[in-house]
Order: C-alpha cells, then structure tokens, then sequence
C-alpha cells in the first residue's frame, strides 16, 4: 500500500486523518513562510504556494526512504474583509482579531498540494468556507484568550475546542475550519493519483 505523509506538524490536521483512520507519517517542513506571506497578497494564491512549498521541501526529504508515498501539504489563513489574517503574535493581536471577527463572517481558505515521491506530479486546490462567529463580549474574549487555544492558529482561533461555543454557523467543509478539507483532498486522490482513501484501515 502506497505510504501518506503529511507534510506538516499541526495537531489539527493529524488528529482528522487519524480520527477518518488513515494511516500517515507526519513529517514537518520547517518552511519560513514570512517571505511569501510579503510578496503574495491574493489570499488563494498565498496559500496555494505555501501548500507546495511544504510538500516539494518534505518530498526532498524522504524520496528515498519513502520511493512510493504520497504527500500531502495544507496552509490555511483567514480572509475578512478582503484582508488576510494570519496567526497572532501575541495575546494582544488575537484579542483585536477576534473582536473583529465577533459577530461577522468570515471566510477559512486552505490551500492543498499533493505530490509523488516517485515522479514530478504534482496537483494544487484549494477549499474555502464560511464560518459566522456570534457576537462576543470583552468578556467572552478575555476568557478565550486565556485557554490559550490561540496560539499558532489562523484567525487566533480552533474549533476543536472552546471556539466551538461561539460559532454560529458554518458554509462548507467542517474538516476545512481545521486545516484540511477532507472531501477535496479524497475526490483529488482518487481522481489524480489512483488512491481512495476509503480502502485505507
């Protein structure tokens, strides 16, 4: 069976394979992405590119010890207001991202890349979604702020945990608001690179 790696290090985007029980190796690309994220303003471009770098950095990694894997990379950002948002620096910039997001929408763009370690294929997408936050508090800020759920997320939020409570609705791809949109990434392999990820146990 041909091996998966993940080309990345979020505990978001693991925890989706392993909860849809496919079998991986995650392997971080260690990309500097602040280069990219100056010179590159389209949201959907942004990510693409920063999707492919991930993946043809991991690939020359371990084509040789993994001659016949797939790999599959994923940057994810948030776009409000025709503005890109990335993760917070500080405690500081998460609470005014959030006060900006309280009660808007906003939309969740993650851009994927897969490639072959055996030939030069390589395939890019992207899946967006809309999530409406309800509207918040100062209060209701502090105390997410404080979970420090935050940290290392774009839009300074996840909604694997806390954030969920203050969600009014989501447009689209559940798995996507986590940095991986599952049913694009299944219609991509198995179109593009013979492999359904249904027949993975």
């Amino acid at each position: 069976m041909r091996k998966i790696i993940l080309a990345s290090k979020s505990i978001d985007r693991k925890e989706i394979l392993t909860k849809a029980k496919i079998p991986f190796s995650a392997i971080n690309s260690d990309v500097d992405e602040g280069t990219y994220k100056k010179n590159i303003t389209d949201p959907i471009a942004l990510v693409k590119k920063l999707a492919e770098i991930k993946v043809l950095t991991v690939k020359n990694k371990i084509e040789k010890d993994y001659p016949d894997s797939v790999i599959i990379g994923a940057d994810t950002i948030v776009e409000y207001g025709g503005r890109i948002i990335g993760k917070a620096k500080d405690r500081q910039e998460a609470s005014q991202i959030l006060k900006n997001l309280s009660g808007n929408t906003h939309n969740l763009i993650t851009g994927i890349a897969i490639a072959e370690s055996s030939s030069e294929k390589l395939i890019t997408s992207y899946d967006t979604t809309s999530v409406e936050f309800l509207p918040l508090s100062d209060d209701d800020i502090n105390h997410y702020i404080n979970s420090n759920e935050w940290k290392g997320r774009a839009g300074a939020y996840s909604l694997r945990e806390k954030a969920s409570l203050i969600v009014a609705s989501i447009n689209g791809s559940s798995s996507n608001v986590l940095g991986l949109p599952m049913q694009k990434l299944f219609e991509i392999l198995k179109k593009e690179f013979n492999l359904n990820l249904l027949s993975m146990n």
